[in-house]
């Protein structure tokens, strides 16, 4: 099951907001560097890659941002020439301080626009990621600080997920491990779920797997899935979704 990809080239949100595209730093501002929707996009997708533990490559963007890679091969050296990205002699990109700035304050949009549309509109958790995927750019700072104020920081989002970069080295020292790791007879907590697949999160709501949730392991099977209780009902929960979604030990108390 692939995950949900945002268009090729974003176009301007028809909510957009005076002063909504994230600001870079004084000394960038300074060289004229100008921050556009595609830009912002790219670095969020970068950070997004990392706490995926994946390394970030030219293919990797293509991949995740489902662009051609001569896109992509415009799009680095746009980025690497604005000083948002250092790219090594093996061609791996990360975030330079400026960029993740950028990449973090839309990670911290999008959060908390999730949890707005959850928490205070009552939207399904698994129809709030699209959304916010458009809305993230149409945000002003005032009304970033209003959500702030509104909501408070630091809580996980709707698909149990934290703000910012967390990568599974980070879950596992938590305590999380992916639910496919599960042994039979465990009882589990569902933490969080890899929120960019619209399919999967509904495949997955349809279930009763959502974040929250506290399952039985009843068997694992020959073909790779495995038996779980959920709600009182068994469900067969095949591996490739299985490891998108992470859990702890019910009677644990993992921090966040």
């Amino acid at each position: 099951m692939q995950p949900a990809k945002p268009p090729t080239e974003p176009t301007p949100s028809r909510f957009s907001l005076p002063g909504s595209v994230a600001r870079p730093s004084p000394a960038l501002q300074s060289k004229g560097v100008k921050i556009t929707i595609s830009k912002e996009n790219y670095l969020k997708t970068i950070a997004e890659a990392e706490s995926e533990g994946e390394a970030v490559i030219a293919a990797t963007l293509a991949r995740w941002l489902n662009v051609t890679a001569p896109a992509v091969t415009m799009a680095i050296k746009r980025l690497k020439r604005d000083g948002f990205i250092h790219v090594d002699s093996d061609g791996h990109i990360t975030l330079t301080a400026p960029g993740r700035e950028i990449a973090n304050r839309l990670l911290n949009r999008h959060h908390l626009i999730e949890r707005m549309l959850t928490e205070i509109f009552g939207m399904e958790w698994f129809k709030v990621h699209e959304e916010a995927e458009q809305l993230e750019h149409a945000v002003s700072e005032d009304f970033e600080r209003k959500l702030i104020e509104k909501l408070g920081a630091g809580a996980s989002c709707p698909h149990g997920n934290l703000v910012g970069l967390d990568t599974p080295v980070d879950r596992r020292r938590r305590g999380l491990r992916p639910l496919d790791e599960g042994a039979a007879g465990e009882k589990l907590s569902v933490v969080s779920v890899f929120e960019r697949d619209r399919e999967m999160l509904e495949y997955l709501e349809n279930l009763g797997v959502r974040p929250g949730v506290t399952l039985d392991v009843i068997a694992r099977n020959y073909d790779e899935t495995l038996t779980l209780r959920v709600d009182g009902k068994s469900v067969q929960l095949g591996r490739p979704v299985a490891s998108r979604v992470w859990a702890a030990a019910a009677d644990s108390r993992t921090a966040q």
